[in-house]
């Protein structure tokens, strides 16, 4: 079992910026990859960035390209989502999650989940 649980949610102006964490604990060694989710009210949760065992094997929504971007603290066993320029748009629950095998980036790719932390850009 592994335990994920996101940090640093809040309301931004849009333009500002935020850094979510998500620390995990458990079996943390039988963790293949890491992501993060959003979902906004009344739409379907979706992916935005995922991270695999190496710092450079990461993906990103072309949505926020350029503006995210996903990190890892291996020792830590904590990934980061710095997300930059946020637009209204941005505004969801971000999920943090892990997977024990490479086979892509769908919510059903995903086994293990946080509890999510809202976060609001304001116009």
């Amino acid at each position: 079992q592994v335990h994920v649980t996101e940090f640093g949610g809040g309301l931004v102006q849009a333009g500002g910026s935020l850094r979510l964490s998500c620390a995990s604990s458990g079996r943390t060694f039988s963790v293949y990859g890491m992501g993060w989710f959003r979902q906004a009210p009344g739409k379907e949760r979706e992916f935005v960035a995922a991270i695999g065992r190496t710092a450079s094997d990461t993906s990103h929504i072309d949505s926020v390209k350029g503006r995210f971007t996903i990190t890892r603290d291996n020792d830590q066993d904590t990934i980061y989502l710095q997300m930059n320029s946020l637009k209204p748009e941005d505004t969801a629950v971000y999920y943090c999650a892990a997977k024990n095998r490479g086979n892509g980036y769908s919510v059903g790719a995903y086994d293990f989940w946080g509890q999510g932390t809202q976060v609001t850009v304001s116009s």
